[in-house]
């Protein structure tokens, strides 16, 4: 018998139907008609429309739901209770990102719960589905603060202090939204009563296109690096200002970009300039100063360290050439992180009866798992992307393949609440 045969006995009609019906019901929040991108930055409307959402979700199939200090949700099956299993992912985006990063692990997280409920099944353990507040970072920059601020890897006051392209505080949006800021901060008690947490997530790239398996376990997450980096020069006027008398830290920049692309090539990395900020960001007139994102991911620490200290030195060569002034700013690092192992392995064995051999794959996005990797054992699962794309309005998963992700999410999920 075929996988997709045996998935399709694993998840009636029904319950595929309540998984559509579902996930048709998320789509609309954030969505711009005119991109078919999601514009879900923490804390804004859409973003608040979406842990409504949450809440309903939950509260449709009679989940406690709790808000913790640092604004993640939790969705409770049973009591809680120390040696909790969790699952779950984000609800958020990057700008213009597509539906299926974050939401497709909360989704599936949900369509799990009804899968198992089906099939008779209780929780021997405490059960929750998490929704971890401000996975992207998209609106104040700092990536997975919801997890970052309950491990402790992110500091409250310098989170509270955090401003958005507008100058709005982090804590300022979060008590518009009804969060108070003032309870941010590492999590003990709750961290201590994590027994395992598994994220489902749609893989980013397509190593699993290539293959006939529909889902895939992590190994690691490549450690990357965020750099803001200043480009200063002085404003003049475009039209009269001679090329020779110019600090224009625009050719800093590009050249910086350029730069960037070959060092990562060179060293086996990847290396993104994504978000820029150009003042006074005139037409006719030469920038005094730009203000540009660097993303830095590599397989290991030593070439991660060794590529971003090449793209430095060469911007900071360009800035004497131009007349210009370069200041960094390293704003997040996170390490390589080694799923564990023994609960990696177990998620293998549990797929196999279903799925056979699944791939184990590494990856170079970074996940809420990977943050609380550092406090709880933590594991992941990939769901087939056909087309590669992420963070984008292409990113995609079929409809089968996202029910392999539930039926996998609820085998995992069984074995370890058993």
């Amino acid at each position: 018998m075929s996988v997709q045969n045996v998935i399709h006995r694993a998840v009636d009609e029904a319950e595929a139907s309540r998984y559509t019906e579902m996930w048709r019901s998320l789509l609309p929040y954030g969505l711009d008609s005119d991109t078919g991108g999601y514009r879900r930055f923490a804390w804004n409307t859409a973003d608040l429309a979406c842990r409504d959402w949450f809440r309903s979700e939950a509260a449709a199939r009679g989940l406690e739901v709790e808000t913790d200090r640092n604004g993640n949700l939790w969705a409770w099956w049973g009591p809680k209770g120390p040696g909790a299993i969790v699952t779950g992912s984000h609800l958020d985006s990057v700008p213009d990102g597509g539906a299926f990063d974050g939401p497709l692990g909360v989704v599936s997280s949900f369509a799990a719960v009804d899968v198992l409920r089906a099939r008779g099944f209780s929780p021997a353990k405490p059960f929750a589905v998490a929704c971890f507040s401000d996975e992207e970072g998209a609106r104040f920059g700092i990536a997975c603060a919801g997890s970052r601020l309950m491990t402790g890897a992110l500091d409250a006051d310098k989170a509270r202090g955090l401003r958005d392209l507008d100058g709005v505080p982090m804590a300022a949006a979060m008590e518009q939204a009804g969060q108070d800021p003032e309870t941010l901060g590492r999590d003990d008690e709750r961290l201590e009563g994590i027994a395992a947490y598994v994220e489902l997530h749609v893989e980013q790239g397509k190593a699993l296109a290539f293959t006939e398996s529909p889902v895939a376990v992590a190994s690691a997450i490549w450690p990357h690096s965020r750099w803001r980096l200043d480009f200063t020069g002085e404003a003049n006027h475009a039209g009269t200002t001679r090329l020779e008398d110019r600090h224009d830290p625009m050719l800093t920049y590009a050249n910086t970009v350029l730069a960037a692309r070959k060092k990562a090539k060179l060293g086996g990395a990847v290396a993104t300039f994504g978000r820029l900020v150009v003042e006074p960001n005139g037409t006719n007139a030469i920038p005094s100063r730009v203000r540009a994102w660097l993303d830095v991911r590599a397989p290991g620490e030593e070439i991660l360290a060794a590529v971003t200290e090449e793209i430095i030195k060469a911007a900071d060569e360009r800035a004497g050439r131009d007349g210009t002034v370069l200041s960094t700013e390293r704003e997040s690092h996170t390490t390589i992180v080694e799923f564990d192992h023994v609960l990696r392995n177990r998620l293998a064995g549990s797929l196999r009866q279903t799925f056979g051999a699944v791939p184990v794959l590494p990856t170079g996005a970074g996940h809420d798992a990977g943050i609380l990797a550092a406090a709880v054992p933590t594991a992941m699962l990939y769901v087939r992307n056909p087309t590669g794309v992420s963070h984008a309005p292409g990113e995609h998963a079929d409809d089968r393949d996202c029910l392999a992700g539930v039926t996998a999410l609820a085998d995992v999920l069984q074995e370890l609440c058993q």
